[in-house]
C-alpha cells in the first residue's frame, strides 16, 4: 500500500465521474414480425465512492462530532460520563471530567441531532424474518469492496483493504496474506461495544515495514514480534507508574537475541523470555533508529477495525457482514509538548464555542490535529460496502480526537489480552472481567453500579432483568465473569439468541433508510433516557457525589 501525502490528505475532493453502459440491441425478426423482447438492462458497476461525491463536502450536523450518549439523561443518579471523560491520564491531560458535571455544549450542539434515537422502526423491523435476517448477515460485503476500490474507473487514491480476511490468520494471529496485518484479542470497550447492545467488532494491526526486517533488512518475523511485544508494554503501563522502570507486562515468548535487546532486564539474551521490565530506549531491528515512547505509536502504525452484526451462531458472535469497516493511520508525529497545547487549545475552543473542522475528505479521510487519518466505510441501502461521507467521517471524528480517556487516540490496543492470548482474532469467551487500573472492582461491575443500566441510555432490558434484581446490581451474580469466577466476559455481555436477531432487525431497517446522518445507534425502541434538547448546566450528578476522575482504558490483568 503506498503512503498518502500530507497535502494528500488535506487535498480538495476529486471530481465526480460518471459512469455509464452502453447497451446495443442486435436482433432478428420473429416470424409473426415483431422484435423480441428487450433483454433486462445491465446493473451499472457499483461505485463505492459515488454515494460520498455526491453528497459533496456537506456537513448539516457541525456538531456530528459529539456521539449521541452524550444525550443521555443522567437525573443526578446515572453516569455513562466517566468512561469518556476523566481526569489527566498519562500523556492525555485533557483532563475533561468536569463534563461529568456539566452539560456545555456549543449553541449547534444544544440540540440533539441524533434524531434516529426517537424514530419507531417496529413496523419495518416486522417485515424482516428471523431467516432474512440471517442470510443477510452471513454475506460477505467486504470481500465486493475491495474488488470495487481496485477496480474503479478513475483509480482511487485512499486506503484499499488490503487485508485478505478469506485467508484468515495463522496460530500467531498475522494474517496468512503476508501483508504484516496482527490480529488483536482485546477486552471490549464500554456499554455501546459489548455484543448484548448491537455489534461485534474486532480489530487488526500493523507496524511500518522496518518494524518488520532485521538489521540487515531482511524481514524478520522475530523482529516484528519483538517490536510488537515493546510496543504493547509501551501502551499497556499502569497510568498510575511514575516511574516507567516499575512497569511490568507479560508478552508472548520472544527471542531477545533478534533484536540485541534485554527486555526482561536479566542481564542475558534469551530465547523464549514473556516479560518486559520497564521500557527499552528503541525498537529493534530495521526499526532501531526509532525511540519508544510512553503511550505513543510509532509514525506509520495502522489500525483496521471491522463493526459487525451479531451472529447468535457463530462461536464469536462475528457475523461475515460488516456494517463498517474503519481504518487509521499515524502520518504525523508530534513532540509531548505540542501534544499538550493540542489539548490546550481544544478546550480554549470549547471555551469559545468553536466548531470542529476537520482537514480532508471522504476519499482520503480525515485527519485529526494528532496527525492520525481516519477512513470509513459503511453499508448502502443494498448491503454494499461504501466510502461514508463527509458528514459520516466527522461523526467518528469526536471519540479518536480529543476524549480524555483515550491513549493516543485509541481504545482497543491498550485493552489487550496480555501475551500470546492478545494475539488472535477476537473472542469473548474466556476473557474474565478485570478492574481498571487502579480499581478494586470487576470493571463490568463497576460499570453497571455507575451507570445503573447495562447501556448509557438503561434501554437494555434484557440486562436489567439479568443484573439488576428488584433495581441493584446483583453484585454476586456479576462477579461471577471475574477472575476466579466460573463465567467470562462474553456469558456477561452476550445477548439472547431472540435479542440478537432484534438487533440485527433494528440496524437492517437504518440501513435501507440511508440515514446514518441522523445516527446509527443499535435500539430496538426509541430510548426514554435521551435529551432531545439540551440546557446548558449542572447533569446534578456532583451534587449527588457521582463524579468519578478515574477512568481508564488500562486494565489490571494480573
Amino acid at each position: 500500500m503506498s503512503a498518502v501525502s500530507k497535502g494528500g490528505v488535506r487535498g480538495a475532493l476529486i471530481g465526480l465521474l460518471a459512469l455509464g453502459v452502453v447497451f446495443s440491441a442486435v436482433g432478428v425478426w420473429g416470424a409473426i414480425g415483431r422484435p423480441p423482447p428487450e433483454p433486462p438492462e445491465a446493473e451499472p458497476l457499483f461505485d463505492p465512492l459515488a454515494q460520498a461525491l455526491a453528497s459533496g463536502g456537506r456537513v448539516a450536523n457541525r456538531e456530528a462530532p459529539i456521539p449521541s450518549m452524550c444525550y443521555t439523561k443522567t437525573e443526578g443518579v446515572s453516569n455513562p460520563c466517566w468512561t469518556c471523560h476523566t481526569g489527566g491520564v498519562g500523556a492525555n491531560v485533557m483532563g475533561d471530567e468536569g463534563l461529568q458535571a456539566e452539560y456545555a455544549f456549543s449553541d449547534v450542539g444544544l440540540t440533539n441531532q441524533w434524531t434516529n434515537l426517537f424514530t419507531d422502526r417496529s413496523a419495518a423491523m416486522a417485515d424482516i424474518s428471523d431467516a432474512e435476517v440471517l442470510e443477510y448477515i452471513r454475506q460477505d460485503n467486504y470481500t465486493p469492496l475491495r474488488a470495487a476500490l481496485t477496480g474503479r474507473t478513475g483509480g482511487y487514491k485512499g486506503w484499499v483493504p488490503d487485508l485478505d480476511l478469506a485467508r484468515g490468520f495463522d496460530e500467531d494471529g498475522f494474517a496468512r496474506d503476508g501483508s504484516g496485518w496482527r490480529a488483536v484479542r482485546y477486552k471490549p470497550f464500554l456499554g455501546t461495544f459489548w455484543p448484548t447492545n448491537g455489534s461485534t467488532d474486532d480489530v487488526f494491526i500493523r507496524l511500518p515495514e522496518a518494524f518488520r526486517r532485521d538489521s540487515e533488512g531482511r524481514p524478520s518475523r522475530e523482529v516484528y514480534r519483538l517490536n510488537l511485544s515493546i510496543l504493547e508494554a509501551a501502551m499497556t503501563v499502569d497510568p498510575g507508574l511514575t516511574d516507567v522502570s516499575g512497569a511490568r507486562r507479560r508478552v508472548e515468548p520472544v527471542d531477545e537475541r533478534a533484536g540485541g535487546v534485554d527486555l526482561d532486564g536479566d542481564g542475558a539474551l534469551e530465547a523464549a523470555v514473556e516479560q518486559v521490565r520497564g521500557l527499552p530506549a528503541h525498537y529493534v531491528g530495521g526499526a532501531a533508529q526509532v525511540a519508544v515512547r510512553r503511550y505513543f505509536y510509532p509514525l506509520g502504525t495502522e489500525f483496521l477495525h471491522t463493526v459487525r452484526y451479531v451472529d447468535p451462531d457463530a462461536p464469536a458472535l462475528l457475523s461475515t457482514r460488516m456494517k463498517e469497516v474503519r481504518y487509521s493511520r499515524k502520518d504525523e508525529e508530534h513532540e509531548d509538548d505540542r501534544v499538550t497545547g493540542f489539548y490546550a487549545e481544544e478546550r480554549e475552543k470549547k471555551l469559545q464555542g468553536r466548531l470542529p473542522v476537520f482537514p480532508g475528505n471522504p476519499e482520503l479521510g480525515l485527519i485529526n490535529d494528532f496527525g492520525w487519518r481516519l477512513q470509513g466505510f459503511i453499508e448502502d441501502a443494498r448491503g454494499r460496502l461504501r466510502v461514508q461521507t463527509m458528514e459520516e467521517h466527522a461523526f467518528c471524528m469526536g471519540c479518536h480526537t480529543n476524549l480524555g480517556v483515550t491513549v493516543d487516540q485509541t481504545f482497543a490496543f491498550p485493552r489487550k489480552v496480555p501475551g500470546r492470548e492478545g494475539w488472535r482474532p477476537q473472542d469473548l469467551r474466556g476473557i474474565p472481567d478485570v478492574p481498571q487500573a487502579g480499581h478494586a472492582k470487576p470493571e463490568v461491575l463497576t460499570y453497571f453500579e455507575r451507570v445503573k443500566g447495562g447501556d448509557e441510555f438503561r434501554a437494555n432490558q434484557e440486562l436489567l432483568s439479568r443484573f439488576f434484581k428488584g433495581g441493584a446490581v446483583d453484585e454476586a451474580t456479576v462477579r461471577r465473569a471475574a477472575k476466579g469466577g466460573d463465567k467470562d466476559l462474553a456469558w456477561l455481555v452476550t445477548p439472547s439468541r431472540e435479542r440478537a436477531l432484534e438487533l440485527s432487525r433494528a440496524y437492517l431497517a437504518l440501513v435501507r433508510e440511508q440515514g446514518f446522518a441522523k445516527g446509527r445507534d443499535t435500539l430496538l425502541a426509541p430510548p426514554e433516557n435521551v435529551l432531545p434538547q439540551v440546557e446548558n448546566g449542572s447533569t446534578g450528578l456532583e451534587d449527588a457525589g457521582l463524579i468519578f476522575e478515574d477512568g481508564r482504558l488500562h486494565l489490571a490483568w494480573e
